[in-house]
């Protein structure tokens, strides 16, 4: 069964909140947005592998850590998952970023997939799905589903704020895929929609409706 790692550090806690208010901006949302990604970053990284090197500071030669292993991708769900990439990035500036693009049939109700572009090595690195809700899971699945189809054998996936729902419908499809969220929310609502929740972050952070 898949791991679920809340990061409820209190800044992150106190970001949050501001992002759920209604009346925080598009600015705002998504300047937060990037912040609590960077601070999640450091969970979602700390099993990073590290190498000895050999460097010389000021005074001596010395063997310190840098970061080895495997190497890194990210691929935002879009549109939503874009506004988690920069966060990351400023962090892991090696990464690479692919993108998967999904819509919901509106007569089946499941993702289709639209367009989807991924690093050439995909099968070496590990790769970090991203989207800031994770509601019914079905856009989350079908992600990793694709990942997987192109050669993905590592799978992380992020998300800002999660419904039990979806996270127990991606544990059913991908119980290898480890899942770190911000907040575990209550519920979804008749529509769908994550209670308490932020509302729709896409439209949030891109200022539509």
């Amino acid at each position: 069964m898949s791991n679920v790692i809340v990061t409820d550090h209190p800044l992150i806690q106190h970001k949050l909140t501001i992002m759920r208010d209604k009346n925080t901006g598009s600015k705002d949302f998504r300047e937060l947005l990037t912040e609590i990604t960077m601070l999640m970053g450091y969970e979602i990284t700390r099993n990073i592998q590290l190498e000895d090197v050999e460097i010389e500071t000021p005074v001596v030669k010395t063997t310190c850590k840098m970061v080895a292993g495997k190497k890194l991708g990210i691929v935002p769900i879009l549109r939503a998952g874009l506004g988690m990439v920069d966060g990351l990035v400023n962090l892991i500036p090696a990464a690479k970023v692919g993108h998967v693009g999904l819509y919901r049939d509106p007569e089946t109700l499941e993702p289709v997939e639209y367009y989807s572009k991924f690093p050439t090595d995909i099968e070496e690195r590990e790769m970090i799905i991203v989207d800031p809700m994770l509601a019914t899971g079905g856009s989350a699945v079908a992600a990793i589903d694709i990942l997987k189809a192109n050669g993905a054998k590592t799978i992380k996936l992020v998300n800002l704020v999660a419904a039990p729902e979806g996270i127990a419908e991606v544990q059913k499809y991908h119980s290898d895929v480890d899942i770190y969220v911000a907040a575990i929310d209550e519920k979804l609502n008749d529509h769908g929609y994550i209670v308490p929740g932020l509302g729709d972050a896409g439209d949030r952070i891109f200022g539509t409706k």
